[in-house]
């Protein structure tokens, strides 16, 4: 036959044309004839295929019947040649569906067990799932309701448990999305993109009365599927849903229950088949719901908890299409679907938050449509909101962490649901104690963490902070709750407060949480936790108002900026009361003086006069170690619970008024006069915990306050801090912390606040003067952070100078010029004999005229001083205080009053007229803590040493080689003996630590003062010991940088010292009249000190490239 080219319409040529394939196929089954009959099908055009369905059907219907084992492919091809016909056609006949239903069931079926799946490729049996399904596509209206006849139940349940069976237990997950798909269209809910059949409402009753024969196995089997294993993916699942709540839906629907169902006599030509037969009478709907509540609970349990999308958006379209269908016959349910639905309100997905929206307002607004009336919508909500709030402790402590997500998210969603309402809601008592409660018991912390207690800051802290204001980025310390770890939880758990705040009534709810804080000390952290963030929420702070919420006609907001004002103040009052703020955040140290006598006796000392200091660290780990044990293990924990108690709830406190200033913006400016104070005061505390926190809420309150920097926030409050500073100076006894005050303000503010402080640092000068016995150490942090403010705004240029001249000596070494060293030696030689001195001195002689004579003494002549600028006066007044503080008993104030002497110094740089006389009066003090003071002391005392010698090292050069070098060089070597032997644990001793800061500060100390040659010779001999590989690394590095420094002295000096340890080279004469040099080094191996030795030699003198 000639090929056609176009598709054939007339039915005769159409037969004719498929007649020979048809009669081949029949005669032998084989692939290629059944592909050969499906490419002449589809030169049919669909009318004409309709006329010849049947036939076109026949050859492979005889196939798929033919007794006997047929190939896997030869059934695939004629399946999908079936599939072909019955998507382009429609089946007419009852018994052409019903045969091709059961010869396709048969296909899937096991042929030893017609319940279970055949054993055949995944390839049929999708095939097989895509053929039935478009068999159910393909059949007319009239033709499939036949289907759901009772005498069609045993085959239509066998189709059923056969989906079901491959929707369960395949590993495919394509024949389980078929198979599910199935089951939609033979219950004639799919909602594919064909054609479907229009069903009335009687037609929907008979399908839903069918079904319900096959509800609990379908019902089951579904859950199974949804509650699975979570490799099936989520495509699986979410088809599972959609299975379950259209079936549901049908066989449960309102509309179909509420018409009333004919009692029709069943033939008695069915038998058993009456069996199969269900009536939805009312026993059997409660029975029925009871037993899907118990499925639905899993379900909504899983695929709330899902990570995937797509199947929290299924959960959210199963409960919108049980609520919109069964919202009376599934009574039990209801609940169970709207904590589905208002838990998904939160969710993080915008497409599934957003569905859930528009479900909740369409529930809303069917409730109000069908009782007139949104009341018992709202008694429903909140009751279940009631429910939530009792059983919420219980299920946050057994729970797992997703639980405790969902059930938070639930809590949140009926408060978001209810919106405006929940002010309504809070009026009952009931409902108020109970999820005021219910936080209280969920935020409880966690305060047995001992580094809470232990960490504390850092003298430099505030420094660092104000030295970029604009870069300053508050450290916020994460909380520990008892029964929650995840960060997800504290989150809702926030935005819950939030939304009571916005929503409900703002003086019922904070004087119910005052009420609660002033009750007991258990709930106070978790109340003002509570009161922060409902005031944030009450001023719109992270409060999205959402459209899921009840609408309410004229809602208005109930919390004014009046109304937030008067919160914030009493809120305030509360927290910075006597008994809240001023708590106990630290051990009270007994005997702490007598601690430090221990230290200071002569055994535990390592005094650079003594002779012997094996035993130092011993007696001071001891002394530490008998210190510690004093409390017993009861008492101490106890004590850390309730010191780290009250950090915490002074950490509260501190971002309540930071959340205060966020909710007033720049109203709160007003309310600065009496809580930027308190603020202050605690942004002092040695407590690390509380210093952050009070640092981040004045970052947090300038900035709500519009202030550019915290320097700006202070300098335009300082007017009346200051003047409270002042006043709580003069009754120090009832206002110990006002030092701390003034700490934080001179650490953030600029010179412009000098001529305030001046006064205060009078009043502080004069209360050190009258008590400084009980007050000394406070006003030295008082004076230290007054010193490190001045330096900071009058930087000296002392320390430029110094380094400047340092590098540039270093770097214009010249290379050394043995010819021009002899001529220099010459001329002094000369010099010295008095040969050519009289010409020089006669032609250098410069005699001056008597005017200029009289020019000098005319500058010379006042008497009258000119007066110190007003920082330097300040700094002379400082230091003559610190100089009689030097000799306190106390190792803490010396070691703080050495601190201050140090910036001191710096600062008076400037001025040699008043710091000259000051280090006058101050050596001998200082020379006392450098010689006889306890190791710590020592090391701060030598590190002020080399501060004065950069700034007046020639006022100072015969004190320091006639009184300091000496003991230093003792120290030295009488130490390396001892660490040249020692461990690895020797770094970590005070002894080891001076040893380090001698050796790294000698030798820019020798540099400065320009030693003579016996010094220098003092010092070598003293570092040389360390300039042996057996001492510490860092000792090494420490005793190199002395030698760098003294070459820079005495470059010929330290060339021999060193030749004279070890010499690589022999120095051969060029000429023989010249006698040969010997050195000790020569003759000597290479021994412990060679490596350093050369180290030297090369870098300085290049003296053995060739070695």
């Amino acid at each position: 036959m000639a090929l056609i080219m176009g598709q054939i319409s007339d039915p005769k040529v159409a037969f004719a044309y498929l007649r020979p394939a048809c009669v081949l196929l029949t005669q032998e089954p084989s692939v290629a004839n059944v592909e050969a009959l499906r490419n002449q099908l589809k030169e049919v055009n669909d009318a004409t295929l309709q006329q010849l369905q049947e036939y076109a059907l026949f050859p492979l219907r005889f196939v798929l019947k033919v007794p006997g084992c047929k190939e896997d492919k030869l059934v695939q091809a004629v399946v999908e040649t079936m599939s072909h016909v019955l998507e382009n056609t429609c089946v007419q006949r009852l018994e052409t569906l019903h045969d091709l239903l059961s010869e396709l069931c048969l296909t899937l079926c096991s042929p030893t067990d017609p319940g279970k799946p055949a054993d055949t490729s995944e390839e049929l049996k999708l095939a097989v799932l895509r053929c039935l399904d478009a068999l159910l596509h393909a059949a007319y209206g009239d033709i499939v309701f036949r289907l759901f006849e009772p005498i069609m139940l045993p085959e239509l349940g066998a189709a059923i448990s056969l989906l079901l069976a491959l929707g369960e237990k395949e590993k495919s997950r394509n024949i389980q999305t078929a198979a599910l798909k199935c089951l939609l269209a033979l219950s004639l809910q799919c909602d594919c993109n064909r054609v479907h059949v229009a069903q009335s409402l009687e037609e929907q009753h008979i399908v839903g009365s069918t079904l319900a024969s096959f509800l609990p196995g379908i019902t089951t089997a579904v859950a199974r599927i949804i509650t699975g294993d979570l490799r099936q993916g989520h495509t699986v699942i979410v088809s599972a849903m959609k299975v379950w709540s259209r079936t549901v839906g049908l066989v449960m629907e309102d509309a179909q229950l509420r018409a009333i169902e004919p009692r029709k006599a069943l033939s008695p030509e069915l038998g058993r088949v009456t069996e199969l037969v269900v009536r939805r009478t009312p026993d059997w709907l409660k029975r029925t719901a009871g037993k899907l509540s118990k499925l639905l609970k899993k379900i909504i349990s899983c695929s709330s908890a899902s990570q995937h999308w797509r199947v929290r958006l299924a959960m959210v379209e199963l409960a919108d299409h049980l609520l919109a269908r069964c919202s009376q016959s599934l009574g039990e349910c209801m609940g169970l679907l709207m904590e589905a639905l208002v838990g998904a309100v939160n969710d993080e997905e915008p497409r599934v938050r957003e569905r859930c929206e528009v479900v909740l307002r369409d529930v809303s607004q069917s409730y109000q449509s069908c009782i007139s009336s949104s009341h018992t919508f709202t008694d429903v909500l909140s009751e279940n909101l009631h429910s939530m709030a009792t059983s919420l402790p219980r299920l946050m402590r057994t729970s797992d962490d997703y639980k405790k997500l969902f059930v938070l998210n639930v809590f949140l969603g009926y408060l978001k649901v209810l919106g405006p309402l929940v002010s309504l809601v809070l009026n009952s008592s009931a409902h108020l104690e109970r999820i005021s409660k219910a936080l209280m018991q969920v935020l409880e912390l966690d305060v047995m963490d001992l580094c809470i207690v232990e960490e504390r800051r850092p003298s430099s802290s505030n420094e660092t902070s104000s030295t970029s204001p604009d870069s300053f980025t508050p450290h916020t310390q994460r909380k520990h709750f008892l029964y929650f770890n995840d960060d997800k939880i504290f989150s809702v758990l926030m935005r819950i407060c939030w939304t009571l705040g916005y929503y409900g009534n703002i003086f019922l709810l904070t004087d119910h949480f005052v009420d609660l804080y002033r009750q007991s000390s258990v709930y106070r952290k978790q109340a003002a936790m509570v009161l922060n963030e409902i005031i944030r929420g009450a001023a719109g702070i992270g409060v999205v108002p959402g459209s899921q919420g009840l609408e309410v006609q004229g809602f208005e907001r109930s919390a004014t900026k009046e109304d937030l004002k008067a919160v914030v103040v009493s809120v305030m009052e509360e927290y910075t009361s006597l008994n809240n703020w001023h708590l106990m955040t630290v051990i009270k140290e007994i005997d702490k003086e007598r601690q430090e006598q221990q230290l200071l006796t002569p055994s535990s000392l390592l005094s650079i006069s003594n002779s012997d200091s094996s035993s130092v660290n011993a007696n001071s780990f001891s002394v530490i170690h008998s210190s510690l044990c004093t409390l017993s293990p009861s008492s101490t924990t106890s004590t850390l619970h309730q010191l780290n108690s009250n950090i915490w709830q002074l950490c509260i406190q501190l971002e309540g008024i930071s959340c205060f200033s966020q909710a007033l913006k720049r109203d709160f400016r007003p309310l600065l006069m009496t809580s930027l104070y308190p603020v202050l005061e605690k942004a002092g505390e040695d407590t690390l915990l509380v210093s952050q926190s009070a640092l981040g809420s004045m970052w947090n309150i300038s900035q709500a306050c519009g202030y550019i920097s915290l320097k700006e926030m202070i300098n335009d409050n300082s007017d009346y801090l200051l003047n409270d500073i002042s006043l709580n100076l003069q009754r120090l006894s009832q206002h110990p912390q006002t030092p701390r005050v003034l700490i934080v303000m001179l650490t953030h503010c600029d010179c412009s606040l000098l001529p305030l402080v001046g006064d205060i640092v009078q009043d502080v000068l004069m209360a050190l003067d009258l008590s400084y016995d009980y007050t000394a150490a406070l006003f030295c942090s008082v004076l230290h952070a007054l010193m490190k403010a001045l330096l900071r705004w009058f930087p000296s240029s002392c320390n430029r100078t110094s380094e400047s001249s340092t590098k540039q000596s270093s770097s214009d070494q010249e290379v050394l010029n043995i010819h021009q060293s002899l001529l220099d030696y010459r001329q002094q030689k000369e010099l010295a004999e008095g040969i050519g001195i009289e010409e020089d001195d006669t032609e250098e002689l410069d005699i001056p005229s008597p005017t200029e004579c009289e020019d000098v003494k005319g500058i010379s002549d006042p008497d009258v001083k000119a007066e110190l600028p007003s920082h330097l006066s300040i700094t002379k007044n400082v230091a003559e205080r610190c100089i009689h503080l030097l000799s306190s008993p106390s190792l803490r104030l010396r070691i703080k009053v050495l601190d201050v002497m140090e910036l001191c110094v710096c600062v008076l740089s400037e001025e040699e007229n008043e710091l000259l006389p000051m280090v006058h009066r101050f050596w001998p003090t200082l020379l006392q803590r450098l010689t006889t003071d306890d190791p710590v002391a020592v090391l701060r005392a030598f590190r002020v040493l080399c501060t004065l010698v950069g700034t007046c090292g020639d006022f100072l050069r015969r004190r320091v080689s006639k009184d300091v070098l000496p003991k230093l060089s003792s120290l030295l070597r009488r130490q390396a003996k001892i660490s040249a032997k020692a461990g690895p644990i020797y770094s970590h001793t005070v002894a080891y630590k001076l040893q380090l800061a001698v050796l790294q500060g000698l030798g820019s100390l020798c540099q400065r003062l320009d030693l003579g040659e016996s010094d220098l010779d003092s010092v070598c001999e003293a570092c040389l010991p360390y300039l042996s590989c057996r001492q510490p690394i860092h000792l090494q590095e420490a005793c190199l940088s002395v030698f760098r420094h003294l070459i820079q002295v005495d470059l010929d000096a330290l060339w021999f010292t060193l030749n004279e340890l070890h010499c690589p080279l022999s120095y051969i004469p060029p000429h023989p009249d010249l006698t040969p040099v010997h050195l000790s080094g020569m003759a000597r191996p290479r021994d412990e000190y060679s490596d350093n030795v050369l180290k030297l030699l090369r870098e300085e003198f290049g003296s053995v490239d060739n070695h």
